[in-house]
């Protein structure tokens, strides 16, 4: 025994756990802090002045490369995501709730994707979407559209596989919260709603929807934050558009200038900023429900 009272073992298991923390977060801490350097700023510390020139820098015409274009087109399509995951996880765990014939095969294909290398699904995609090219293109010819051959280049882009590639990792965790809220689901709330009359719709949206409300809005950080950081599954599928993670996977290899932190701050705090606001919406949502 230590002093205090404490086990030996105590003390050790915090060291390791301060030790895991300061491996988890420094990095992060280290980059925000060095994307604030002045104009003479290195990648290394010390640091050289403290200014906003490298976010500045980012935005510009003056950056690398087009962020603001990557920075809403990665936005646009982690909030289409998003809603697609909590509609499709919804839906999928209302259809589990009755058993059916092949349902656990079904659930084992809908996780498949959990298992698989990332870059392996996104060549998969990319492969698939290229297949889907080259039997357009032949369609144009065999029935002789001049619109087609003359204007159809690919169908891979930021809205079609890229969110096909997306929503294969992010719907499997949708999935998994939503199938676990409907096993621990209380019935009789519903059934008692519609012994007073509520139809299923009104039973859905007047209670059931507000019972499972807070976990949506897990699966909707899921869906977000996944989407929103991915690299490996966007990599082969987005066509001509890049990504914010695309763009600052390129920068990693082109840039040597503060700037690459300046992104690297921009994406965080971007993350920080959904997540927090979905919180602070789940932590409404139970307030009001304890009030009541």
């Amino acid at each position: 025994m230590a002093d205090g009272g404490r086990p030996r073992s105590f003390y050790v298991l915090a060291a390791v756990f301060t030790l895991f923390i300061l491996f988890l977060y420094g990095p992060m801490l280290a980059i925000v802090v060095l994307s604030f350097q002045g104009p003479d700023g290195g990648l290394v510390f010390p640091m050289r002045g403290w200014s906003l020139h490298w976010f500045r820098t980012l935005w510009s015409d003056g950056g690398s490369v087009d962020i603001s274009t990557a920075f809403f087109r990665s936005l646009r399509l982690a909030l289409v995501v998003m809603v697609l995951t909590v509609v499709i996880s919804v839906m999928a765990g209302l259809a589990f709730r009755r058993r059916f014939p092949g349902a656990m095969l079904l659930l084992y294909v809908a996780i498949a994707s959990l298992i698989m290398p990332s870059i392996v699904v996104s060549l998969g995609i990319g492969l698939e979407f290229r297949l889907i090219d080259e039997a357009v293109k032949a369609f144009g010819m065999a029935t002789g559209m001049e619109s087609i051959q003359r204007n159809f280049v690919t169908a891979l882009g930021t809205f079609t596989s890229g969110l096909g590639a997306h929503l294969t990792w992010t719907l499997p965790f949708g999935l998994l919260i939503m199938f676990a809220v409907f096993n621990r689901f209380d019935p009789s709330y519903e059934e008692a709603a519609r012994d007073l009359g509520a139809s299923r719709w009104q039973t859905f949206v007047h209670v059931t929807l507000p019972i499972i409300a807070p976990f949506l809005i897990g699966v909707a950080v899921f869906g977000f934050t996944l989407s929103w950081d991915e690299l490996a599954r966007s990599s082969q599928v987005m066509g001509s558009d890049n990504t914010l993670p695309m763009q600052l996977a390129a920068l990693t290899t082109t840039v040597t200038t503060p700037e690459i932190y300046a992104l690297g701050t921009t994406t965080t705090a971007a993350s920080l900023l959904a997540v927090g606001v979905l919180l602070t919406v789940a932590f409404v949502i139970r307030r009001s429900r304890n009030q009541r």
